[in-house]
């Protein structure tokens, strides 16, 4: 697994040069959501796709 200097390493080779310290705010937010989410996923479990579908199904306008 790699560290989170690594982790932060990847993310700025991978952005442009011209990249703001907003973008790369906005990247680390991402990641950081992304990886509480699958960490939450796994300790707490999840639901399947068709349940997901089927709650949020009352939310779309037909």
């Amino acid at each position: 697994m790699n560290t989170t200097k690594e982790k932060i390493q990847s993310l700025l080779k991978q952005l442009p040069d011209d990249c703001s310290i907003e973008d790369i705010q906005y990247h680390l937010y991402v990641i950081e959501k992304v990886s509480r989410g699958l960490e939450a996923a796994d300790t707490e479990g999840a639901i399947a796709q068709e349940e997901a579908e089927e709650r949020l199904s009352k939310w779309l306008i037909k």
